[in-house]
C-alpha cells in the first residue's frame, strides 16, 4: 500500500511507521520530527501543520490509506481538504476519552460522547482533549462517511511510552523492597501494547475497515492485575497496601502525573478501563502476553534510567515518606 501517516515520529506513530515499512508498504510521514527521527525506509516530509494546508504540499498522488493521530481539530481539517479525494481509506486515532461518562462498566461504542469543541476552535489545554477528539471525529466522518475508521484506543503501553504511566510499575517492582500499592477496590486495568495496536491499525487499513471501534485490551480488576504484575516481575519484596481514601488524604494522585500512583483509578471511573472492543477484536485486534510487554517495557525503562525524573509516579523519597506514615 501507499500510506500517509500524519505525525510519524512519536510513540504510536513511529511504531506504526516501522511496522508499515517492515511490511513492504510505501510510507510517507508528515511530522516536525521533534519526537525523533523517521524510521529507515520511510519518506519524511518535515512540516508543521500549524502552517495549514501548505504543510501537505509534498504529498503528491493517491494513497491507499491515511492515518492521522492529531488531537487538534484544525490539524484534522486541513489534511481532509487536501487528501480526502485521494485517499481510499482514512483512519483517525481518537480516544476513549471522548466518552461523556466513565462510571458504567462494559460500555461500547454507542455510549454518549462529550460535546465537541466548536468547529475551527483549537484545543487550548489538555482539559479539552476529549471534546477536541470528538470534533476531529466529526471532521473525518463529515468528509469520508464511508471510508473512515474512527479508532478509540484506551491506555497504550509498552517500550517507548513517554507518559511513564505503565512503565512506572516494572521499574518500581524491579527495585524491590517495600512498595506502596493502592487497594483499588473499585478500579480495573485495561491496556493494549502499542505494538499490537499499531498492527491492528495496519490490518484495518489493509481491509479498509470502516466505522467506529474501541481498541482496548482485556479488563481485569486492579487487585487481580497487580497480582499478575507481582508474578511476572518475580517480586520478592513487601507489598504495602494503602486504602484509596488514605492515599487521597495524603495527596497521592491517581492515573498519571508526578506524585501519582499511575494507572490506578478512584471510585467513579468503574467504566473507564472496562470498555468493550468486540468489534475491533473480530476485525483483527490482538493482545500479546503480559510477560512480553512487561519484559520489553522494563528493558526500555532500564535504558532510560530507573532513577530518572519521571512524568508519572512517586519519587523514591516521596514513597518512603508515605510508607513511613502508613506504618
Amino acid at each position: 500500500m501507499r500510506i500517509a501517516i500524519l505525525g510519524g515520529t512519536a510513540f504510536l506513530s513511529s511504531e506504526l511507521a516501522r511496522q508499515a515499512v517492515a511490511a513492504g508498504h510505501e510510507v510517507h510521514l508528515v511530522a516536525r520530527g521533534e519526537s525523533g527521527a523517521a524510521p529507515d525506509g520511510a519518506h519524511w516530509h518535515r512540516a508543521d501543520r500549524e502552517a495549514g494546508a501548505a504543510a501537505l504540499d509534498g504529498l503528491a498522488g493517491d494513497f491507499d490509506a491515511v492515518v492521522d493521530v492529531t488531537r487538534q481539530p484544525h490539524h484534522a481539517a486541513w489534511p481532509l481538504e487536501a487528501l480526502a479525494d485521494r485517499a481510499a481509506h482514512w483512519t483517525l486515532v481518537s480516544s476513549c476519552s471522548v466518552y461523556a461518562t466513565h462510571d458504567v462498566p462494559e460500555a461500547d461504542e454507542t455510549a454518549d460522547v462529550l460535546e465537541p469543541l466548536p468547529a475551527g476552535a483549537p484545543m487550548a489545554s489538555m482539559e479539552e482533549y476529549g471534546p477536541a477528539k470528538v470534533r476531529c471525529e466529526l471532521e473525518v466522518l463529515g468528509a469520508l462517511p464511508d471510508r473512515a475508521h474512527i479508532s478509540r484506543p484506551g491506555l497504550l503501553v509498552g517500550p517507548g511510552d513517554p507518559s511513564d504511566r505503565f512503565g512506572y510499575w516494572p521499574a518500581r517492582l524491579f527495585r524491590g523492597g517495600r512498595v506502596l500499592l493502592p487497594r483499588g477496590e473499585r478500579s480495573s486495568v485495561q491496556y493494549v501494547d502499542v505494538r499490537d495496536y499499531a498492527a491492528f491499525l495496519l490490518t484495518a487499513a489493509e481491509r479498509r475497515l470502516a466505522g467506529t471501534f474501541n481498541a482496548v485490551g482485556a479488563s481485569r480488576p486492579w487487585v487481580d492485575e497487580v497480582a499478575e504484575w507481582l508474578r511476572v516481575s518475580g517480586f520478592d519484596g513487601e507489598p504495602a497496601v494503602a486504602e484509596d481514601a488514605w492515599l487521597d488524604e495524603q495527596g497521592v494522585a491517581p492515573w498519571a502525573g508526578p506524585g501519582s500512583l499511575p494507572v490506578w483509578l478512584p471510585a467513579g471511573y468503574e467504566g473507564f478501563m472496562t470498555r468493550t472492543a468486540s468489534g475491533a477484536v473480530a476485525s483483527g485486534l490482538r493482545q500479546r502476553p503480559l510477560e512480553e510487554t512487561w519484559a520489553d517495557t522494563l528493558e526500555w525503562e532500564r535504558r532510560q534510567g530507573l532513577d530518572r525524573e519521571r512524568k508519572a509516579g512517586l519519587s523514591e523519597a516521596r514513597e518512603a515518606e508515605l510508607l513511613g506514615l502508613l506504618r
